[in-house]
């Protein structure tokens, strides 16, 4: 029994020197592990909840905007941006806040929203998106020259078509009719290869060209 216990007080021994060595290590890494861990399960609980207040707020606005209410579409689509400015729902919020106030011509109210679609959003297809329709409500303005502006440059892409298109048409209310010519047949180029879903843009973007031609 004599040997064993030497052999214990050894091991004890052994082990009470390791720990004055290296215990404080071991503590402070521990420590920081749970830290870290409480700080993952912190940061997905924060994701969760910003995603949950974000997409409330966007079903709201949903039911504001098919009941065609600016006023309440406007509002739900400042607080998502106020709150949740890097939920995707925020970019959404405004791309349909701003189809409701465009549909009622209420272009002056669509416009700072668009802006900060394209250039705050997180989303980079939604801000091609939301440069569009900023370029669309400023022609419907009557400022072409700001359309051309926001319009340029042209994305690559899907988006490639709808751009030249856009272009072509502030071009041609400047009077530049070649140019307007030059931009729609870039958009007709940009749809080869496109399905079906693009045959009705292309024979708009055709009667266009043949508008001008004639």
């Amino acid at each position: 029994m004599a040997v064993y216990d030497l052999e214990e007080q050894e091991q004890l021994s052994q082990i009470k020197a390791w720990w004055e060595q290296y215990g404080n290590l071991v503590v402070s890494l521990a420590a920081a592990a749970a830290v870290a861990m409480a700080g993952w399960q912190g940061w997905r609980w924060y994701q969760g909840d910003q995603a949950a207040g974000a997409g409330r707020l966007y079903a709201e606005l949903q039911q504001a905007a098919a009941a065609g209410d600016t006023q309440r579409s406007r509002e739900i689509a400042g607080s998502l941006v106020s709150k949740y400015a890097g939920a995707v729902q925020a970019q959404l919020g405004v791309l349909l806040s701003t189809q409701v106030q465009f549909r009622k011509n209420e272009l002056d109210n669509a416009l700072p929203q668009l802006e900060w679609a394209a250039s705050e959003g997180k989303d980079a297809a939604l801000r091609e998106l939301a440069r569009l329709r900023w370029a669309t409500v400023l022609l419907q303005k009557g400022d072409a020259a700001a359309a051309l502006a926001r319009l340029q440059p042209a994305p690559e892409g899907p988006w490639r078509a709808r751009f030249e298109d856009l272009r072509g048409d502030a071009l041609a209310a400047q009077g530049k009719a070649g140019e307007a010519r030059a931009a729609w047949q870039a958009a007709l180029d940009a749809l080869d290869g496109a399905e079906d879903a693009g045959n009705f843009m292309r024979a708009v973007i055709r009667a266009k060209l043949e508008s001008v031609e004639g």
